[in-house]
């Protein structure tokens, strides 16, 4: 990807300062925007391709930030950048539609691996066909969009790499630490819920008013997508 421009949202000048140093050095355009007015009108006024986000925020808070840009795009990825780590605060963060959750003080060197994988995730298809099915679902990778029964799903940036991580892996169970590797990135903490929270999310969205029922639990192994 040729110069990929990213909006940083932050209000603390030398912290956006130093992020924006960093970026810059390793070849990226960075724009940024100190209160989340302007980053919301910024964000929803060109395109870029990755967005950094603050949550304690002058005017809007990061967390309405991120619900605006996802009622407009829910393709660009967002990481949330914030001294708020509490597993609630990351929740929200997760809910409100972020990609990803980095907590401050943070290395700037992990940052920027997050910001690479994004950068690569959606700037190349992760699977040969761009249409994956089951039964009466159908989730479009390129446009980002799920029907079942041709009635439009939607979902949430988290929620739809979830639903297409177990569509990718149908009729196998899947771990909660796989899971949480490969799409949360993180390694699983088995004093969190989070997982089982989003899995309950996608459930009420794609199962709870459709049959047959596709997501399966597996008890003390995981979940399944299958159709019986």
């Amino acid at each position: 990807m040729d110069n990929p421009q990213i909006l940083i949202i932050e209000d603390e000048k030398r912290v956006a300062s130093f992020i924006r140093k960093g970026l810059e050095e390793d070849g990226f355009h960075v724009e940024v925007a100190y209160d989340g007015l302007m980053g919301k009108k910024m964000a929803l006024s060109s395109k870029y391709d990755l967005i950094i986000l603050d949550i304690n925020l002058p005017q809007i808070n990061g967390y309405e930030v991120c619900k605006e840009i996802r009622n407009h795009n829910s393709s660009i990825p967002i990481i949330m950048l914030t001294a708020l780590g509490t597993m609630e605060d990351k929740l929200e963060g997760f809910d409100s539609g972020s990609d990803d959750y980095i907590v401050k003080p943070f290395e700037f060197k992990e940052l920027l691996a997050r910001v690479k994988v994004f950068l690569k995730r959606s700037g190349n298809d992760m699977l040969n066909s761009n249409i994956l099915k089951m039964a009466d679902l159908e989730m479009n990778i390129d446009s980002k969009t799920v029907s079942r029964a041709g009635k439009q799903i939607d979902l949430s940036a988290k929620e739809f790499q979830l639903l297409e991580f177990l569509m990718q892996h149908k009729n196998k169970v899947v771990s909660r630490a796989e899971i949480a590797e490969k799409v949360w990135e993180i390694t699983f903490d088995t004093g969190t819920n989070i997982i089982d929270v989003y899995v309950n999310f996608l459930r009420n969205k794609i199962d709870k008013n459709f049959s047959p029922k596709l997501i399966h639990t597996n008890f003390g192994m995981g979940y399944i997508m299958k159709e019986a």
